[in-house]
């Protein structure tokens, strides 16, 4: 969908902001662009929606050469975010969001009625936020409405430079949760700036690490983290890299351990049985379902005068779903106080697949770390396929 080809800016006085780069975004992908200030992250976005013209090379979109194409046009066809959202003071909320679809002579009705639609989309409800104005909304409030409005006339392109940089960490969290999610649904392709490591590896599919206006490595964001391609990407993802690869490494089935299984109605003297036979302190409970119920102790039932589990059976409220990350694995063991988590199937909402413990998450993670290191052996060098390498 966007393809850069030997692209490079200079300016007059002789800085090089952007150095000969080559790379490809697919349609539906969402690149990261990440580094320090003035690495040429920011020059490298706007010369796709031309606010920078570029000095050497072209920008190709959807296969056409931009500098073909008239700008102001070309940025109707391009939906913009930035950190300050730069809305119109003057204007509603909804007629805000309705901008772009008016300037392409959009009939005001239907306009208005994409604006509610995307107002709805991002989490704002148009009746109640529509006739508001900019000054009556919050910040993170502000960046939804910024969002709303470049996805309005339903680009295939979205550009966003630094949009959730100026909230509070929190806000930030939740916005970003929410482009997620808004991405799952209507997959554009996506340029994102930041400088934080933490959110270009939580938002993007790929990674474009940018040291002095050139891609020092383009990949999955779990392989920058566990195969840094040079030096300089290993010390700007950090040296706890490893940490941040947890958020990356969902959980697999073949990482789960499978405990001992009894059901609610089980006898405890055929519950005692179980345990014995695998010599364990405890056991998972299901439902007739084979659903997660919770679990019991051995301790718990030893001196039990009869009955079924159901009577000394504990309710689980550590769990997750098969394919949640390994950060949120580690967070619930933390939050509950937990030895291990019970992981469930993700269709099958409390179906029972296994558990997760300390030892086995940390094997999720290694296997993690080998599957990428034997992925980055196998990246072709540079002057190979244009998606994968920039040069």
């Amino acid at each position: 969908m966007i393809r850069f080809e030997h692209v490079t800016k200079r300016y007059a006085d002789g800085t090089t902001a952007v150095d000969d780069l080559s790379f490809e975004v697919a349609e539906g992908e969402l690149v990261t662009l990440v580094g320090p200030s003035g690495c040429g992250k920011t020059t490298t976005m706007k010369m796709v929606n031309r606010l920078i013209e570029p000095t050497e090379g072209r920008i190709l979109l959807d296969g056409a050469d931009i500098a073909e194409t008239d700008p102001v046009a070309l940025r109707r066809r391009i939906g913009y975010v930035i950190q300050q959202v730069g809305l119109f003071p003057h204007r509603t909320v909804l007629d805000n969001t309705a901008t772009v679809p008016h300037l392409l002579g959009w009939q005001r009705k239907k306009a208005r009625d994409r604006a509610a639609e995307l107002l709805e989309l991002v989490g704002l409800d148009p009746a109640v936020h529509g006739g508001r104005y900019p000054d009556q909304l919050s910040g993170g409030q502000r960046q939804r409405v910024g969002v709303a409005r470049a996805l309005a006339a339903d680009p295939p392109v979205l550009l966003m430079d630094e949009p959730f940089g100026a909230v509070d960490p929190v806000v930030r969290e939740r916005l970003q949760n929410e482009f997620l999610r808004l991405q799952s649904q209507v997959r554009k392709t996506v340029l994102f700036v930041t400088h934080d490591i933490e959110e270009a590896v939580r938002l993007g599919d790929r990674i474009a690490v940018y040291g002095n206006g050139r891609i020092e490595q383009l990949d999955a964001p779990s392989v920058v983290l566990g195969a840094p391609a040079t030096p300089y990407v290993a010390d700007f993802v950090g040296a706890d890299r490893g940490l941040k690869r947890l958020s990356v490494t969902p959980i697999e089935r073949d990482d789960l351990e499978q405990p001992p299984v009894v059901h609610l109605d089980d006898l405890v003297e055929a519950a005692l049985s179980v345990l014995a036979g695998e010599n364990a302190d405890w056991a998972v409970v299901l439902d007739d379902g084979d659903k997660l119920h919770g679990w019991v102790a051995a301790d718990s039932i030893v001196h039990a005068n009869g009955g079924t589990v159901r009577d000394h059976a504990r309710r689980m409220e550590a769990w997750l779903p098969v394919g949640a990350s390994l950060k949120q694995a580690f967070s619930t063991m933390l939050q509950h106080d937990a030895g291990w988590i019970a992981v469930l199937d993700g269709d099958r909402r409390d179906h029972f697949l296994g558990v997760l413990t300390p030892t086995s998450l940390h094997g999720a993670l290694r296997r993690s770390v080998g599957d990428d290191a034997r992925r980055a052996d196998r990246t072709e060098p540079p002057g190979g396929d244009l998606r994968a390498t920039a040069s």
